[in-house]
C-alpha cells in the first residue's frame, strides 16, 4: 500500500504550515470535471500563480507558459475537481451516541445531554478538538466548510483565524459563533446555579426583537461570517417579526442568515423573514419549495442519518433496538421522494454533512464524506451531488468568486480522485490529492 504524503513542515518559528511550493505550479491530470456544466476536459492542466488559478487548458499548451523554476505536479490518470465544500458542519463537537435505553430514559432520544457534556468542556480543549477535526476534513478534500454553531463564544472564529494565519492546517472556515435560539431550546431542567453561564457560552437566547438585534450585533463583534438561527414549528419563541429583525440586522452588515428549520411552520417563518438558507428542511412542502425558488432561498440538505448512518456509528459498541433498525428501511422511500421533489422544484440547493458525531474507525473527514453515498442512495445523480458541494455551496456561502470551481481567478483549491466520480460518486470518499491555495496538503498519486 502506498503511503500517504502529507505536506507539512515545521519552520524555525515553530508554526505548523503547509510546505511552500514555487509561486507558479502546473497541475496535470487525465481529466478535469467542471461541476457547473458537467463537461470533462481530457487531458487537463491547471496553471497556478500566487495561490490562484491563472489558466486551465490542455497540458501541451500550458506547459509552454511555465517560467523558469516552476513546479509541475503530474497526477497521472487521476480526475481533477474543485475542492469540496461542507456548508453545514460542527467542528468543535464529537458526540458519542448513547445506547437506546439510556437515550430514552434520559432525554427522549435527543442528543441534548451529549451536547451538554461537550459544551461544559473548557473552551481551550474544544478548540483543540476543532483543530483536529478541521485537519481531518481538509485531508479528505474539504477545503472550505461553514461551521454552524456549537463552538462556544468564538471557538470557530479563533480556529478560522489560526488556519488563515498558517498556524495550523485546516479548511477555509465560514464561522457562525453562537447560535440564536428561543428561550428553553436545547436544554431544560438544568441546575439553575449553572444554567445561565453554560447556556450563555453556547447560545444567544432570544425572546423579542431587541434580543434578536443585540444577538446579531454581539456575534458580529466577535467577527463571525454568518448568523445561525434555530427556529421551532410553533413560532411561540422565535416568531416571524423577531426573525425578520434578525435578518435585517445581519443584512445591514452584509452577513447572511442560515435558519435551522425542519418542520413546515419553522420553514415558513424562515421564508417569510427572508433567511438566506434553510438548513435541513425535512418537511418542506411543494408550495414552500416554489416560494424558495422564486425568492432565491437555498435549501441546505443534510443527509446525516440517511442510509443507516445512525446504525453504523453505534453498532460497533451498542446493540440497537429492533425498532430503530426498522426505521432505517421505513425512511428510505421518504428520502427518495424528498430528493425528487427538490430536484423537480428548481430550488437552489446545497448539501452539508451536519457532522458532529464520533464515527468509530473513521476520521472526521471520512465521516463527513459518507454524505455522498447517502445522497446517491436517495436518488440524486452524481453530477447533482458534486454541484451541491462545489458550485452551489459556494454560491450559498456568497463565495462563488473565490471557490467552488476550477476557473481563472479562483483560489487554487483542488482535489483529485483515482476514478471517475460521475460514474461512481463514492470516489469522493477516497480523495487521493488535496491542494489548498496552491499548496499541496496530501498526495497519494505517484508522480510520473
Amino acid at each position: 500500500m502506498q503511503a500517504v504524503v502529507l505536506f507539512f513542515a515545521l519552520p524555525p518559528a515553530g508554526r505548523l504550515v503547509a510546505q511552500s511550493l514555487p509561486l507558479t505550479t502546473l497541475v496535470k491530470a487525465a481529466r478535469l470535471v467542471d461541476p457547473k456544466t458537467g463537461n470533462v476536459l481530457s487531458p487537463a492542466a491547471v496553471l497556478i500563480e500566487n495561490g490562484k488559478i491563472k489558466e486551465v487548458g490542455a497540458p501541451m499548451l500550458l506547459q509552454g507558459h511555465l517560467p523558469a523554476g516552476a513546479k509541475t505536479i503530474d497526477l497521472g490518470g487521476a480526475t481533477l475537481l474543485p475542492g469540496l465544500i461542507d456548508p453545514h458542519t460542527h467542528l468543535l463537537l464529537d458526540v458519542v451516541v448513547p445506547p437506546t435505553a439510556d437515550s430514552s430514559r434520559r432525554y427522549n432520544g435527543d442528543f441534548v445531554a451529549d451536547l451538554l457534556l461537550a459544551i461544559v468542556e473548557s473552551p481551550s480543549k474544544r478548540v483543540l478538538l476543532g483543530a483536529q477535526m478541521a485537519r481531518e476534513d481538509l485531508e479528505s478534500g474539504f477545503t472550505t466548510v461553514r461551521n454552524l454553531g456549537h463552538s462556544g463564544i468564538d471557538g470557530d472564529v479563533a480556529l478560522r483565524d489560526a488556519i488563515d494565519a498558517g498556524r495550523i492546517p485546516g479548511p477555509r472556515i465560514v464561522a457562525a459563533g453562537r447560535k440564536l435560539v428561543s428561550l428553553g431550546d436545547y436544554a431544560q431542567n438544568l441546575n439553575p446555579v449553572l444554567a445561565e453561564p453554560i447556556l450563555r457560552q453556547e447560545f444567544f437566547e432570544v425572546a423579542n426583537l431587541e434580543d434578536g438585534r443585540r444577538a446579531v450585533d454581539e456575534n458580529l463583534h466577535y467577527a463571525v461570517d454568518v448568523i445561525k438561527v434555530a427556529l421551532d414549528d410553533d413560532g411561540v419563541g422565535m416568531n416571524t417579526p423577531i426573525m425578520a429583525a434578525i435578518v435585517e440586522e445581519a443584512h445591514r452588515a452584509h452577513v447572511k442568515v442560515a435558519a435551522h428549520a425542519t418542520g413546515k411552520g419553522a420553514i415558513q417563518i424562515a421564508i417569510d423573514a427572508g433567511a438566506d438558507s434553510i438548513e435541513h428542511g425535512n418537511d418542506v412542502t411543494d408550495e414552500q419549495l416554489k416560494i424558495m425558488r422564486d425568492k432565491g432561498i437555498f435549501l441546505d440538505i443534510t443527509p446525516t442519518f440517511w442510509s443507516g448512518f445512525f446504525a453504523a456509528i453505534t453498532e460497533p459498541s451498542i446493540v440497537r433496538a429492533p425498532a430503530s433498525k426498522a426505521d432505517v428501511a421505513a425512511s428510505a422511500e421518504r428520502r427518495r421522494k424528498f430528493i425528487q421533489r427538490i430536484l423537480k422544484s428548481g430550488v437552489k440547493f446545497a448539501a452539508g454533512s451536519d457532522m458532529c458525531w464520533f464515527y468509530p474507525g473513521k476520521t472526521r473527514g471520512q465521516a463527513t464524506a459518507t454524505m455522498f453515498s447517502h445522497l446517491h442512495d436517495a436518488g440524486m445523480a452524481p453530477l447533482d451531488i458534486l454541484r451541491a458541494v462545489t458550485t452551489n455551496a459556494a454560491q450559498m456561502l456568497g463565495w462563488q468568486e473565490r471557490v467552488g470551481a476550477v476557473e481563472p481567478g479562483r483560489l487554487a483549491d483542488l482535489i483529485a480522485v483515482a476514478g471517475d466520480p460521475l460514474a461512481d460518486i463514492t470516489e469522493l470518499e477516497r480523495v487521493r490529492f488535496v491542494m489548498k491555495g496552491g499548496q499541496p496538503v496530501r498526495n497519494e498519486l505517484a508522480p510520473r
